[in-house]
């Protein structure tokens, strides 16, 4: 399935949007906050290109969009409430997308040193990938607390590889992964399935997939042409 070129190099993977489509779970502990609050559930394909940008992102828009205003305490009430029901059903409608376990597997047997790197809280991405039974892929696991900064930040990047690593490949779905793989000069491949709110075919990714099974193809095109 993957050929010899991935054997050594580390992928790096954006977690929420690209390995997980973890909108479902986002949107039902979403709507267990705003719903008492009498706000209309939302629907799933309203906020999906909205989950990148976090809880406070997701809960200010679905007051806005109903016309209403949350002041700041309020806001922050309510973030606490949504990580708490989040955390309480993380993985309940959360699935890997197809193809995504079958590539992590021949990655593995393949010789690649696979990471997370996520703007997810680390606690919360850890808690996902075990209850998925997807976190024995990975040899490093990187939200924002554990590194020195967040992405787009390369910093956040490098933290989530072996300390000289030369042969690196980012694979991510939106802005700040493409940003974050220009800013460390590496390859980006993104995933057309994700979470991106601007249009993912406009970000300049090396490769554009729109499934999984495009992965070995495109890893082997830009580890050829940057190895």
């Amino acid at each position: 399935m993957f050929s010899e070129h991935v054997s050594g190099a580390s992928i790096v993977f954006d977690l929420d949007g690209t390995l997980v489509d973890t909108a479902p779970d986002l949107v039902r502990a979403l709507n267990e906050v705003v719903e008492p609050e009498g706000l209309e559930p939302v629907p799933v394909a309203e906020v999906r290109a909205m989950v990148g940008r976090g809880a406070r992102v997701l809960i200010e828009r679905a007051y806005a969009a109903q016309g209403r205003h949350l002041q700041s305490d309020d806001v922050d009430a309510h973030v606490r409430r949504f990580i708490e029901v989040y955390r309480g059903g993380i993985a309940d409608r959360s699935q890997p997308f197809v193809g995504c376990i079958e590539a992590l597997d021949g990655l593995k047997s393949a010789g690649a040193r696979l990471s997370v790197c996520t703007n997810k809280p680390s606690e919360l991405a850890d808690l996902l990938l075990r209850e998925l039974d997807m976190e024995r892929y990975f040899d490093r696991i990187v939200g924002p607390e554990r590194a020195p900064a967040k992405k787009p930040d390369a910093a956040h990047l490098f933290a989530s590889v072996d300390a000289g690593a030369k042969r690196i490949v980012l694979v991510g779905d939106s802005e700040p992964d493409a940003t974050c793989a220009k800013a460390a000069g590496i390859p980006c491949i993104l995933m057309a399935h994700g979470y991106s709110e601007i249009p993912v075919g406009t970000l300049g990714a090396d490769r554009l997939l729109e499934s999984f099974l495009d992965l070995p193809d495109a890893l082997e095109a830009v580890l050829t042409l940057r190895p």
